[in-house]
């Protein structure tokens, strides 16, 4: 059973939890404009969700840490084409009282664009985004594979707004859908956004994440990965606070933890990242 209420529960925390940050959701680069953001992520797992969505012990007192460093960047082609790039080199640990397995290396990368559509004050920014995702180097039989190693296509309607002069920030909802090669479900994808400022150079923003599995995959799940199963939902509130040091840098520390889902890892993870961006 889907858990709807669990949904809700999310929007209202993001609602409570309110930076605008440079070319977030919807929004586009200006040509030639740029915004890239390194960043040292860790993902910590002892539970699961089971497929009626509650959360278990991982099996024979299992533990799952992923340990990587995230570039992720953006760049204006034109004022109303953006080009996307993110790619991870991960550090894999499954560790349980049975079995003990690592892995490391380049995950999946994303290579997409975003295209605006239509931008007003009053209605706001409307954009649309292509996105495939590229197994990395690995291959799905490793004994602790960094992914599913088949690739991901993925078309997405965004919608962002300004919040100003009202509040000091923005809004933005995202939904799509992911087809996705092989014996992995396809997915909805969708995300609610809003993000504010909170002084001069101090910034905060809010995401629930979530994905939503068209149970069209193969039921089959031999992956030593708890997060990489084939058929699974998972409902993520990603929280960041940063601060802008100049007109083009700035630090982000980030907690997302894992609020619903089923047949995939219950986990946190916990980020601090370095960006620059055209000033």
């Amino acid at each position: 059973m889907k858990t709807i209420l669990a949904s809700l529960t999310a929007v209202v925390l993001i609602c409570v939890f309110p930076v605008p940050s440079s070319f977030a959701g919807a929004w586009t680069a200006k040509k030639g404009g740029f915004y890239e953001k390194a960043s040292f992520n860790f993902y910590y797992a002892d539970k699961s969700f089971n497929p009626d969505g509650n959360r278990r012990d991982l099996a024979n007192r299992g533990e799952f840490t992923d340990y990587n460093l995230t570039n992720y960047f953006e760049y204006g082609v034109t004022d109303e084409l953006t080009a996307i790039n993110s790619l991870s080199y991960k550090w894999l640990e499954n560790d349980n009282d049975l079995s003990r397995a690592t892995a490391h290396g380049i995950g999946d990368i994303d290579l997409g664009a975003r295209y605006r559509l239509y931008q007003s004050d009053a209605i706001g920014v409307i954009s649309t985004q292509l996105l495939v995702k590229i197994p990395g180097g690995y291959g799905k039989n490793d004994p602790l594979p960094l992914g599913n190693d088949q690739y991901d296509t993925e078309a997405r309607l965004l919608w962002g707004r300004s919040l100003y002069p009202k509040l000091p920030g923005y809004a933005n909802v995202e939904l799509g859908y992911r087809l996705r090669a092989g014996a992995p479900s396809d997915e909805i994808r969708y995300l609610v956004e809003v993000g504010f400022d909170l002084g001069k150079n101090l910034f905060t923003r809010a995401k629930l994440d979530g994905i939503y599995s068209m149970d069209n995959g193969t039921r089959v799940d031999g992956s030593g990965n708890p997060t990489t199963t084939n058929n699974f939902d998972l409902g993520k509130l990603d929280l960041t606070l940063g601060y802008q040091v100049t007109p083009s840098m700035g630090v982000e520390l980030g907690y997302r933890p894992d609020l619903y889902g089923q047949n995939t890892a219950a986990g946190a993870n916990y980020s601090v990242g370095l960006y620059f961006k055209t000033p």
